[in-house]
């Protein structure tokens, strides 16, 4: 491999999830340097790509489907967020998780399809329709959430609609 090849490769092995545009960013390469080498390095196995939500994602091989995708949604900090509160309260109501984090209940559904989507989270209903949410794989998540700190700028954005959510639950 050539020294950027070996750098692109050691960067997505310490940040898996990240997507091309950080990539670019952060080991101040080009673009087009950066294209050439991710082609390489999923031609040769060493790194996997996740489109997913408008962003293609990069892995090293050892993350598995499931993991590949929980990772992608466990960089935003409102989704760990409310996986957390489901994990530590235990089956939960949508409207006690909103009041709890102090978000808006259209955040909670936009994160809750994801989390849903990547069997982070099962929306059980009970024979009123009544909606509790329940962690789908509480060990395997929770050991993600280890490994897994939000990048700045998704932190960023959830802080801003959280802020958002909060001008808006004043102004009713």
């Amino acid at each position: 491999m050539t020294h950027q090849r070996d750098r692109i490769h050691e960067y997505i092995a310490t940040h898996p999830e990240e997507h091309f545009n950080a990539l670019t960013r952060r080991l101040d390469l080009a673009p087009g340097q950066v294209q050439y080498h991710l082609k390489k390095l999923q031609a040769q196995g060493s790194v996997v790509e996740l489109p997913l939500y408008g962003r293609t994602h990069y892995y090293t091989p050892e993350y598995d489907a499931w993991e590949r995708g929980a990772i992608a949604v466990l960089r935003r900090e409102t989704a760990r967020d409310i996986l957390f509160s489901v994990l530590e309260q235990g089956p939960s109501r949508p409207g006690a998780v909103t009041e709890s984090l102090g978000i808006a209940r259209g955040t909670l559904e936009w994160h809750l399809n994801h989390l849903t989507e990547q069997n982070l989270i099962e929306k059980h209903r009970d024979a009123n329709n009544h909606v509790t949410l329940v962690p789908a794989k509480p060990t395997e998540t929770a050991r993600l959430l280890e490994e897994i700190t939000p990048s700045l700028s998704d932190r960023m954005i959830d802080r801003f609609t959280r802020l958002v959510d909060n001008l808006l639950a004043e102004e009713s």
